[in-house]
């Protein structure tokens, strides 16, 4: 995707136009004074726990299941503890 230009005047005036944009994937140089002062990015996507694994249903065995499930808690089990007694 091409590199859009926007004055500092212009973002000023129109952020949240401008917000959007970035939103959708676009990259915003910002100049002021014909100098560019700032490159404005999306930021980088992050999956939750839930979408990671969101995708598994189906595709693993039972038995690989149950190792994954096993090898993911490690020394963790279901027992509560009171932390502070």
């Amino acid at each position: 995707m091409k590199l859009q230009v926007v004055s500092a005047s212009d973002l000023a005036r129109n952020t949240s136009a401008i917000l959007e944009r970035i939103l959708i994937g676009e990259t915003i140089s910002v100049m002021r004074n014909r100098t560019e002062i700032a490159h404005i990015v999306p930021a980088r996507r992050t999956m939750t726990a839930a979408q990671a694994i969101a995708g598994l249903a189906g595709k693993l065995t039972p038995a690989q299941g149950e190792s994954w499930l096993k090898e993911s808690r490690g020394e963790f089990d279901e027992e509560v503890r009171n932390p502070w007694g």
